[in-house]
């Protein structure tokens, strides 16, 4: 199965979670085994060419993905969750959402260096992974050309992925869906 037939496997949710809104689900995905083995060897394929010595998921969907692509790598994975998720000493971000604001947190004694891959399911507007970069540059020191994006899905019409390389990441998803 190559990339191109894993679009096939998203589901688009008509008005979800408001009018107008196209939501691309991945769990139609996630309950096909094959296509979901297929979906973790293309994004493990573009990690490795990365060439990382670590990954981080998002929370929470990239934690589904990038699970296995940490084994199968060998990698250590380090967790990106929401406020008050994470026990111990934190490092947090705060970015806006569309109507309000919210914050990301990685444990303060995660010992991150060298290149890593951000994992997660989708690109929307990219608040939650600049969160990450953020994290990332502030107190572990990393450059952006370190930096690798990784997601399933974008959603270029909202301008996320474009975001993330005016900041200099690398961005890489393996299918993307006009509309919103």
């Amino acid at each position: 199965m190559n990339e191109r037939d894993l679009k096939g496997y998203i589901r688009t949710v008509a008005d979800f979670p408001s009018p107008g809104i196209q939501f691309r689900d991945i769990t139609s995905l996630l309950e096909a085994p094959a296509a979901f083995a297929a979906t973790c060897a293309a994004l493990s394929t573009h990690a490795v060419q990365f060439a990382p010595r670590q990954l981080i998921a998002i929370d929470s969907r990239g934690f589904v993905f990038a699970s296995p692509m940490a084994l199968e790598a060998g990698l250590p994975l380090y967790l990106a969750r929401k406020s008050g998720k994470l026990p111990g000493s934190v490092r947090s971000e705060t970015y806006e959402l569309e109507y309000g604001e919210a914050t990301l947190e990685l444990q303060s004694q995660s010992s991150l260096q060298g290149r890593i891959v951000i994992v997660d399911d989708l690109i929307a507007t990219g608040g939650t992974v600049m969160a990450c970069v953020r994290l990332l540059q502030r107190y572990w020191g990393f450059c952006p050309e370190q930096i690798l994006v990784l997601a399933v899905i974008d959603l270029p019409d909202l301008g996320g992925s474009r975001r993330l390389r005016e900041a200099g990441c690398s961005v890489q998803t393996l299918m993307s869906f006009e509309g919103h």
